[in-house]
């Protein structure tokens, strides 16, 4: 005679269960959905974006311990907003505004001055003002992409995907144990990214990966998953992992 025995699943734990996340643009697209899935996760939030309605509707939303409202290239604000918080955090993600693409002919050095800002010397002053903040293996994860992995019109946009995969890899030397990783992402599909004309030919990047077998359009939510998952994963540091559908496989 046997006896039939009942067993419950066991739930695993939220994989940031307790720990303290923050999000530098968190109101809309990647930043939002990162925090999100955070959230879900067991994370408490700390939003900062330069639009105050939106900061004050994400947390509602979520929940946040706070928020704060201010443009992130403003570094002496910026440095202001980590010494501010409590010790010791435990992530942070910073999102941007996308790159700036232009021809040769076209080039606007204003322009091309703030996307410098925000994609070099912002992680830069990140590092250097959060590092003291965040506990040990810890993370600091930014945003890149991969629009100038091929040869193509866009001198800019180039060196900047070449240099960020660089940035990144030192700035994990200098801070460690902190970790420092960067997600490079191709065409995101989001109401930004959709509106902009200066980034049409991304859009027939991304028409050609709808019909490719090797890629698909990525959106928010995809990123969100693996930024999650480099704050949950303590081997990974110094690392840029291209998130991109496989758009990169698809010729042309």
């Amino acid at each position: 005679m046997s006896i039939a025995t009942s067993t419950s699943p066991i739930q695993p734990q939220p994989g940031l269960l307790g720990q303290t996340v923050v999000v530098i643009g968190g109101t809309s697209g990647i930043g939002l959905e990162t925090a999100r899935r955070a959230r879900a996760e067991g994370a408490k939030l700390i939003l900062a974006a330069r639009n105050p309605e939106r900061l004050e509707q994400a947390s509602r939303e979520l929940g946040t311990l706070s928020t704060s409202a201010f443009d992130a290239t403003n570094f002496d604000r910026l440095k202001s907003f980590f010494d501010g918080l409590p010790a010791p955090i435990d992530h942070v993600l910073v999102t941007g505004p996308g790159p700036y693409y232009s021809t040769l002919a076209d080039f606007d050095v204003e322009k091309a001055r703030r996307d410098v800002d925000a994609h070099l010397f912002l992680p830069m002053e990140v590092a250097r003002f959060a590092a003291k903040k965040v506990r040990p293996g810890g993370t600091l994860l930014f945003m890149g992409g991969t629009g100038g992995r091929r040869p193509a019109a866009g001198a800019l946009i180039n060196a900047l995907t070449a240099a960020m995969p660089a940035l990144t890899r030192a700035l994990a030397l200098e801070v460690a144990p902190v970790r420092v990783n960067l997600m490079a992402a191709g065409f995101v599909d989001t109401p930004l990214s959709g509106s902009c004309s200066a980034i049409s030919w991304m859009r027939d990047a991304r028409n050609s990966a709808r019909h490719s077998r090797s890629a698909r359009v990525i959106g928010p939510a995809d990123i969100a998953a693996l930024a999650v998952h480099l704050m949950i994963n303590t081997a990974l540091t110094g690392g840029t992992y291209d998130i991109d559908g496989g758009e990169q496989l698809v010729e042309g």
